[in-house]
């Protein structure tokens, strides 16, 4: 009897994480500072304060992705 290998799943790309960051930290950056809307005063300080963690995360993820596939090139 042969076995079969069933062929991997694909793997999700390491920029996959700091886009959703991004998208989510403007989103949160448009609620926070640019929505005029009455419903959304009552969250305003909750969306700027997550905007300024969620695009920080994001541009601190991106810069630790950039570092690791650079050094894992030069590796070989």
């Amino acid at each position: 009897m042969t076995k079969k290998t069933r062929p991997s799943p694909p793997g999700i790309g390491p920029y996959v994480f700091p886009v959703l960051l991004t998208v989510f930290g403007l989103w949160c950056l448009y609620d926070g500072w640019l929505n005029d809307s009455p419903e959304m005063l009552q969250h305003s300080l909750f969306n700027r304060i997550a905007s300024g963690v969620l695009l920080t995360w994001a541009v601190w993820d991106l810069i630790r992705i950039r570092k690791h596939t650079a050094s894992k090139q030069t590796d070989g």
